[in-house]
């Protein structure tokens, strides 16, 4: 095992599809639960549109 030089976890192309990933996420609950909706349909806003961003951003970020 090389310690002076080791591998990164996460390529920066993954670490910032997930990151714009999961700002979408966090962007679609908040507005879902100020929209009037409950905690429940928040999360399930966001998990559903954690899935679109990552798979939009995959497509466009080269």
């Amino acid at each position: 095992m090389n310690s002076q030089n080791p591998q990164p976890l996460l390529g920066l192309r993954t670490a910032i599809i997930l990151l714009l990933g999961v700002l979408t996420t966090l962007g679609a609950g908040v507005l879902t639960v100020l929209a009037g909706g409950s905690a429940a349909s928040g999360v399930l806003a966001g998990g559903a549109a954690f899935a679109a961003a990552v798979l939009f951003f995959h497509t466009i970020i080269a």
